[in-house]
């Protein structure tokens, strides 16, 4: 399930540089079909703002897939930081629900200015992670961290910690939180079914079977 993001004319080219980062992030290499599946637009609409963002000095198509050049991945990790520095805010500072918080963030990130942005990572104490677990660029310029293991990949008796959740599918995230997956917590895979069956996990002390859509894009360190 994609977000559709209403994107405003000043708003466009940084909703653009976001998606590049974050998909190049997380499911490389950068298409113009997962741009456009990510913002809810057509791929036609995509293929003309690369074209204008490549004549900005902001990518480079290189047919094989959009890679951000040193401005662009600049401005992308400026407005990342800005956007999960403003879901740290919403659900620490204002106890918004976990499946809210993004959607809310994304409303915010054009809007926080420097100072802003300063004064709130100061007052949160410099967080490195979203509250979904996905890493903060420092204002220096730290995002690419290498991605963790999903959760599905574990086989049975493995145990791990939960590193990052999905944060754009809010559907997904509330069934996630219903099963008390979240970051930090250790699950442990009691039982794969076979011919691509669920997952028979523990998950504070009680029995899950959840399936492996559910838990691709959940991401994992193993302790075991």
């Amino acid at each position: 399930m994609s977000v559709t993001h209403n994107i405003g004319k000043t708003e466009k080219a940084e909703m653009y540089l976001k998606a590049i980062l974050l998909i190049g992030h997380e499911n490389p290499p950068v298409t113009v079909t997962k741009v456009a599946e990510f913002l809810g637009v057509s791929p036609a609409s995509v293929s003309e703002m690369v074209k204008r963002m490549e004549a900005n000095d902001l990518v480079i198509n290189t047919g094989t897939g959009i890679v951000l050049t040193e401005t662009g991945l600049q401005d992308a990790r400026k407005l990342v930081r800005r956007m999960r520095l403003a879901e740290r805010l919403l659900s620490d500072i204002l106890g918004l629900p976990l499946d809210q918080v993004y959607e809310e963030a994304c409303r915010l990130e054009h809007a926080i200015s420097e100072t802003v942005e300063e004064r709130i990572a100061a007052v949160l104490g410099e967080p490195d992670t979203c509250p979904h677990g996905h890493p903060i660029p420092f204002a220096a310029g730290r995002v690419d961290c290498p991605l963790a293991g999903s959760l599905a990949e574990l086989q049975p008796g493995q145990s791990a910690t939960v590193v990052s959740l999905p944060e754009r599918d809010a559907e997904l995230l509330r069934y996630l939180e219903g099963l008390g997956i979240r970051p930090g917590v250790e699950v442990q895979v009691e039982d794969v079914a076979p011919y691509n069956g669920p997952l028979f996990l523990i998950i504070n002390n009680e029995r899950q079977a959840v399936s492996r859509e559910a838990l691709e894009q959940v991401r994992v360190t193993p302790l075991n």
